[in-house]
């Protein structure tokens, strides 16, 4: 599975974003998938996951209320809406897969990751 993330850029606090990863091989519907960012100087952390039938979902406290996570497995495609964002949002953003129906907040858990897409958020 090649994964390719892409919807970040420049916005205001309080605006909105939305991140896609979008995924090739037939069998990315069998895969959970999940975001995770990485701000300058600090480690990589969990955003979200979704479970391959979108019936499970998880978010971190941080984003909680704020952002969603939802799947089109017909297009091969996983989306991140970000509102009221923070300037604490201000991250590379990842999308990860693992072939397994559940998502988990280890980034080791995840086999495949697309190459990250920037968010900045100005105060």
């Amino acid at each position: 599975v090649q994964l390719q993330a892409s919807g970040g850029g420049l916005v205001q606090a309080g605006g909105s974003l939305r991140l896609s990863c979008a995924a090739s091989g037939r069998t990315f519907s069998t895969y959970s998938v999940g975001w995770f960012r990485q701000a300058p100087g600090k480690e990589r952390e969990f955003v979200a996951t979704i479970s391959w039938s979108a019936y499970t979902t998880d978010y971190a406290d941080s984003v909680k209320g704020r952002f969603t996570i939802s799947r089109d497995n017909a297009k091969n495609t996983v989306y991140l809406q970000m509102n009221s964002l923070k300037p604490e949002d201000t991250a590379v953003y990842y999308c990860a897969a693992r072939p397994l129906g559940v998502g988990v907040r280890e980034s080791k858990g995840y086999a495949y990751w697309g190459q990250g897409t920037q968010v900045t958020v100005s105060s």
